[in-house]
């Protein structure tokens, strides 16, 4: 397999100013306790994506704007040296939000963003 391929739609992040609030919701909503569950993150794990709620709301809100879309892919280093080589533009290089879980934004040449995330603890990753 291709490390700079993407591997399909895997999170949807959104933005939450009360992160237990919004876990009690999502998790009644969707009928499932997170799969990981940290004071700066809780993901979870709803027909094979990933719902995520991220309650650092400094450079994006809530609301319209504040969901991020973000495709999975085996080497963060490869995928993002791609989608830049293609004429993405970097918004967020590569970094990692914990447990080795990596993300990166870059916009496309039309100005959407474009998540990218390598996340090693979610199930059936590749």
């Amino acid at each position: 397999m291709n490390p700079a391929a993407l591997l399909g739609l895997r999170t949807v992040v959104y933005k939450v100013p009360d992160l237990a609030r919004a876990r009690a919701f999502y998790s009644e909503l969707l009928g499932v306790a997170p799969y990981f569950d940290q004071p700066y993150y809780v993901g979870f794990n709803v027909g094979g994506f990933e719902l995520g709620l991220d309650p650092d709301t400094g450079k994006r809100g809530p609301g319209p704007g504040g969901a991020l879309a973000y495709w999975g892919v085996e080497s963060m280093a490869a995928a993002w040296e791609r989608a830049v080589k293609l004429g993405a533009t970097p918004v967020t290089p590569p970094f990692e939000v914990g447990e080795g879980i990596l993300v990166a934004t870059a916009g496309d040449p039309f100005g959407n963003p474009i998540g990218l995330i390598e996340n090693p603890n979610f199930p059936n990753q590749a």
